[in-house]
């Protein structure tokens, strides 16, 4: 009988075949889609006692060129001791104002919210830009709710 070896063709062969192997072992099936990132803050002033304009971020927080925006809400919380900070608006307050796609502009465009219909006691109120998949953005600063029986 005869001892086994490899031939000198069949080694070199055999070696790339295994680091071919290796290196196709990867992730099967579609690619995942990177994860969403917040926008960042909207820009908010008054242009009446119950009308906002809101210009929407034009970038996320990372600095990245936002894609689109799903939609804009109004958070409301009940007057406190103290201004509360805007991402404490939006843990403990309520949203009373929403607007949704396809009324809303292209990142960095300007809308106006008519909160007239709102009756609220006085009160603090933040506005925040939310992308798919309900990802919250950036707060704006805090911003007095004046009550409108006063």
């Amino acid at each position: 009988m005869r001892p086994f070896s490899l031939s000198h063709l069949t080694a070199p062969a055999l070696l790339l075949g295994l680091c071919l192997a290796s290196t196709a072992c990867g992730r099967k099936g579609d690619p995942i889609p990177r994860p969403r990132v917040a926008p960042q803050a909207c820009t908010v002033r008054w242009l009446s006692l119950r009308e906002l304009e809101v210009q929407l971020p034009h970038k996320d927080v990372q600095g990245e060129v936002l894609v689109g925006v799903e939609q804009v809400r109004v958070y409301y919380l009940p007057l406190g001791l103290a201004c509360p900070a805007p991402a404490e608006v939006i843990a403990r307050g309520e949203v009373i104002l929403e607007q949704r796609r396809p009324d809303l502009p292209a990142p960095g465009g300007r809308i106006r919210m008519n909160l007239k219909e709102i009756g609220r006691p006085t009160g603090w109120i933040v506005v925040a830009a939310v992308r798919v998949g309900g990802v919250v953005g950036t707060p704006s600063p805090t911003m007095p709710w004046v009550n409108p029986g006063i």
